[in-house]
Formats: C-alpha cells, structure tokens, sequence
C-alpha cells in the first residue's frame, strides 16, 4: 500500500509515513489512487462541516468548507492553478510562458483567476441546503483528482525534469483502469445515473482541457495538474445544479429529495 501512502502524501498535508524504502515505481502508480484521495478529503471536509453547523450560521458553511480543503491539501491546487493563469494568460511565447509558471511569485492574473475561482466556488456550494450540499462535494473532490490520473496518462510533459515525469512513466491503463473504477463506484453511490452522466461530462471536459493545455504549452505541467483539478471541480458543481433541478429523475430518489435552493 505504499502507492496509496504516496498519493496521500503528495496530494494532501495529511501526515503519513512511510517505513519502506523510496520506490519510484510506487510513487509513479500511485496515481490510480488519486480519486480514493479525494474521497478521504471529502469525508474529512463533511465531518468538519457537521461539527461546524451546530457552532455557525448555514452561510458560513462554504466557506468553512473551502478554507478546510486548501488547508488540507496545503494548497497544492490552487498553486498550479495561479501559476497556470499566469503563464497562459500572459502572451508570451511557449517557452516564457512555462517559465513565468515555475517563478514562485504570483502575479496579477493568478491573484484575479484565483478570486474569481474561489468565487464562484464560494457561491455554487452557497446554493445548497442541507446535506445537499454532500454528493457534489464528495463528486468534485473525486472527480477533479481522477481526472488528473487520466492526465498524466494521456497527455504529454511539457518539461524535460520534474516529478510528473515520474508519473508519466509509471501511469499507464491499468491506472486510469482503477482510478476510473473508483470514480465510477463514488457516481453511482453519491448520484445513480446522474452520477455516471456528471462523470462522462467531467472526463470530456478533462480532455479539452488538456488539449488546450498541451496546444498553448507543448504539454502538461504539475501545474497545469492542480489547475485542472480545481476547474473542474467548479464546472462539475455549475453542471450539477441545473442538471437536479432539470433532470432529477435520473438521480438518487433520496439524493434529489433534499433539494437545492434556487
């Protein structure tokens, strides 16, 4: 289970420790547990939203919720995700551009992508009531982190070293294989068909995301890993509420019976 202890370490402030021996090839396919990562993120970010709602009034709820995820993950995510908005949203060259994301300080498009983000998180997650607010949140976390595995094994580096070369020698089918099985598992239990049709549309989206990234950048980063993620998770909470609200047939009878707030 090392490979699980590695995408625990790599992705969350969570601390585990690992007694054996560094193994790159672990670490590598340690990306098919990406969406078991979310998972245990989400869980945690509910058990501390129900000890959080009997202290704070309903609309401090997302923004506990928020805070609890970039604290967990050490804001890993939303890193990339400035980095990325720097270098794509600059104007430069293809070179320049993976330059401005490596330089650690932020600049002004990263300091606005990553407002408008945090946002319009803020307010999708505002729009639920109740325990609603628990299958999209379980989904985001889950489906964000799957798509990455899907990522690093499709598409391209951009660059010659870094970690995600790692991964991208080691992340093949059997790990998108397993990350997607777990993907699978989680829409079905948080949404029923409408879990799976929320799935389907994240994984197209993962791909044109990626394509865009690998057309502006020559390919992927580890960057361009956190900033899908966070894109993602946003796009699946703006499909899923009018898709409850238009489509609840196809979703969880007790799932749709809590209701979201229009």
């Amino acid at each position: 289970m090392s490979g699980f202890v590695y995408a625990i370490q790599h992705l969350t402030i969570i601390p585990l420790s690992n007694s054996r021996p560094f193994d790159e090839i672990e670490l590598g396919r340690s990306s098919m547990f990406f969406p078991l990562v979310g998972l245990i993120l989400a869980i945690l970010i509910i058990a501390i939203d129900w000890l959080a709602g009997s202290i704070f009034p309903t609309s401090v709820r997302p923004a506990i919720m928020i805070v609890s995820l970039i604290l967990l993950t050490g804001g890993i995510h939303l890193d990339g995700f400035m980095d990325t908005a720097d270098g794509i949203l600059s104007g430069r060259s293809r070179e320049r551009k993976l330059e401005i994301m490596r330089d650690s300080r932020v600049g002004a498009f990263g300091v606005l992508a990553l407002f408008c983000l945090l946002l319009l998180k803020y307010s999708l997650l505002a729009s639920f009531t109740g325990n609603a607010i628990y299958p999209p949140l379980i989904m985001m976390a889950v489906f964000g982190r799957g798509a990455m595995t899907l990522a690093i094994a499709k598409f391209p580096y951009a660059r010659e070293e870094g970690l995600g070369n790692i991964y991208l020698k080691y992340t093949g089918n059997f790990e998108i294989f397993v990350a997607g099985l777990i993907s699978f598992v989680i829409a079905i239990a948080c949404s029923g068909a409408g879990g799976l049709l929320l799935l389907l549309i994240i994984v197209i989206f993962a791909c044109l995301i990626c394509n865009y990234f690998r057309k502006i950048l020559g390919g992927l980063t580890g960057d361009t890993y956190g900033a899908l993620n966070e894109i993602l998770e946003v796009l699946l909470l703006l499909i899923y509420i009018p898709a409850i609200k238009f489509l609840p047939s196809i979703f969880l009878p007790s799932i749709s019976k809590l209701g979201v707030f229009f």
